[in-house]
C-alpha cells in the first residue's frame, strides 16, 4: 500500500511524523506522503519540519516517507506560484485541496490547481470534463479518495477520468491512526468508485511511479 496524502500535527492531524511512519507500516504501507494544510502562513515552516523527519528517518525507517503540502483553500490566482514555491523549498509531492462536496472550495481550484502542474488534485468533487482532460495532458493525478466526505464524488471522479484517460490515485487523507487502511480495504474503495480489476491495478501502480520517480 502506498499512500500519498495524509497529515501530521505540522496541520491538523494527530501523529507526529515517526508514529505516522510506524502505524503505517504496522498497516502494511511501503511509503507514505506527509502532505499537510499549507497557505502563505506556514508553507515554508512545514516543509522545513517534514524535509527534515524525512532526512532523519531515511534508512531508519521500515517504510519510504515523502515530504510534501497540500495547498488548502488557496485563492486559485496564487496556486500555480505556490506549486512552484513548494518545490523549490523541498516538497516532493504538492497536493492541491480539490472543490470537494463537503468544503466550500473557491470555484476555479480544480482548474487552477491543473493548469500549475500540481502532483496531485485531491478530492476533486464534481470535475468538469475540460479539466479533466486538461490533467490527462498535464499529468495531473486525479484522487479517489478514502476520506469520509470528500468520497462522495469518487464515482464522477472515476468516471470523468475513465472518459479522458487521466490517471488516478487511491490516498486516504488520513488525519488520525483510524484514517489509515489496508491494500484490501483500498481495493473495495476503488471498486465502489466503479473500476474493474484491471483498473484497480493501473490506479495502484500510478502511486509506485510517483515513488519511483523520486527514487524511491
Amino acid at each position: 500500500m502506498i499512500d500519498l496524502h495524509t497529515h501530521t500535527i505540522w496541520s491538523d492531524g494527530e501523529l507526529v511524523p515517526a508514529e505516522l511512519l510506524r502505524r503505517a507500516f504496522v498497516a502494511g504501507y511501503r511509503a507514505i506522503g506527509m502532505t499537510d494544510h499549507v497557505d502563505a502562513s506556514n508553507m515554508k515552516g512545514v516543509i522545513s519540519a517534514l524535509v527534515e523527519a524525512s532526512k532523519v528517518y531515511s534508512g531508519r525507517s521500515e517504510i519510504v516517507m515523502i515530504p510534501g503540502v497540500e495547498l488548502t483553500h488557496v485563492h486559485p490566482e496564487l496556486i500555480p506560484e505556490m506549486i512552484v514555491e513548494a518545490r523549490a523549498l523541498g516538497a516532493g509531492i504538492v497536493v492541491v485541496h480539490g472543490e470537494s462536496l463537503v468544503e466550500p472550495v473557491a470555484p476555479g481550484t480544480n482548474r487552477a490547481a491543473i493548469a500549475g502542474g500540481c502532483d496531485i488534485l485531491a478530492h476533486p468533487g464534481l470535475i468538469s470534463r475540460e479539466d479533466a482532460d486538461m490533467a490527462a495532458r498535464n499529468g495531473v493525478l486525479l484522487e479517489i479518495s478514502a476520506r469520509k466526505g470528500h468520497c462522495l464524488a469518487n464515482g464522477h471522479v472515476a468516471s470523468m477520468a475513465r472518459k479522458v484517460g487521466a490517471r488516478m490515485v487511491l490516498n486516504t487523507d488520513a488525519h488520525s491512526p483510524g484514517d489509515l487502511i489496508s491494500r484490501a480495504q483500498g481495493e473495495r474503495i476503488l471498486a465502489g468508485a466503479g473500476l474493474d480489476e484491471d483498473e484497480i491495478g493501473v490506479v495502484f501502480s500510478n502511486s509506485e511511479a510517483v515513488v519511483s520517480r523520486l527514487g524511491h
